[in-house]
């Protein structure tokens, strides 16, 4: 994003980044930025329904309808901002706002508030499960393009855009959003994953935590895109430990992002990371990243199609 790094090691945006005491430790560890708590789309808009629910005159009356809107909204933003402005008192690592967000809304509005306390860059967590049967694949990745294009009318900071692999094309949509003029692009967002309990017979969540054989899924899409994408790329779910971080860095990354081991091992896992990424570069007499950063991307291997396979052999697999 343009941003300078004291590590390569960034703490992403989760219940573990909305606090000032966690952020301040997080710094202590080690990290090289924090991206905020997300402030979610729907959770303004549910907190705003909320009200007009409770509200009972609010239809008979257009201006309580108005007043109720607005107060919920800039409720919801004013916590927010304030978390930024603490971060930004209290840590001396560049802060990320994050909005998690599924159209091209009023919202967007919010973004230059962002900058104004002091964000040092914007994290567009964007996730339009394609489930709509009446959208095309056109449609869907249009509004990606339409939120960055509006995002951008009102901020000068930094854009970076965290993605999902849920698109028809992912490499020509990557490398699309990278034109658009965004600083960055994160490989990938973690989803909710739903499951189904057979004994109370409810829906339930399930995985909430990314596992280290995850880091295969990101490290293999940076390795591909690295090469074409106009914009610094992030890796993100299943990076647990430093090896993780150095093969995402080696596929061509510019930084990685840690958070599901944030919960299971806590925030001295930072130190832990960092330390291993110096000593492996002690080793093999690297002075910076940068002289390992993409190493064993597609373009710089001698076997560049291992990347694009996705099927297993037979003798490999062990089937008949």
């Amino acid at each position: 994003m343009g941003l300078t790094l004291k590590s390569p090691i960034i703490a992403g945006s989760s219940g573990m980044t909305k606090s000032i005491e966690n952020l301040i430790e997080i710094e202590k560890n080690g990290a090289g930025a924090v991206v905020l708590k997300s402030l979610f789309e729907e959770q303004i808009s549910n907190e705003m329904n909320r009200g007009l629910a409770e509200a009972h005159d609010a239809s008979a009356y257009p201006e309580a309808f108005d007043y109720i809107s607005n107060f919920t909204k800039a409720s919801a933003v004013d916590e927010y901002l304030t978390l930024i402005e603490n971060a930004k008192k209290n840590l001396s690592i560049p802060v990320i706002a994050s909005i998690n967000c599924v159209s091209n809304a009023d919202w967007v509005e919010y973004a230059k508030k962002f900058e104004k306390y002091g964000a040092d860059g914007i994290e567009l967590n964007i996730f339009i499960l394609p489930s709509d049967f009446s959208k095309s694949a056109d449609e869907i990745e249009k509004t990606y393009i339409n939120i960055i294009e509006n995002v951008k009318k009102h901020v000068t900071i930094p854009i970076s855009v965290k993605i999902s692999e849920y698109f028809t094309s992912l490499a020509k949509t990557v490398v699309t959003l990278s034109w658009t003029g965004i600083k960055g692009i994160v490989l990938f967002n973690r989803s909710y994953s739903p499951d189904i309990d057979i004994n109370t017979m409810q829906v339930t969540s399930t995985n909430v935590f990314s596992t280290p054989e995850e880091v295969a899924h990101p490290m293999r899409w940076i390795a591909l895109l690295s090469d074409k994408a106009h914009c610094d790329l992030s890796g993100s779910t299943g990076v647990h430990d430093g090896e993780a971080a150095i093969k995402i860095l080696l596929a061509g990354a510019s930084a990685v992002q840690v958070c599901s081991v944030l919960y299971i091992k806590k925030f001295g896992v930072i130190a832990e990371m960092n330390q291993y990424i110096e000593q492996w570069m002690k080793k093999n007499n690297y002075q910076s990243i940068a002289d390992f950063k993409g190493k064993m991307s597609y373009k710089n291997i001698p076997n560049p199609a291992a990347y694009e396979r996705v099927q297993f052999m037979k003798y490999f697999a062990g089937i008949e």
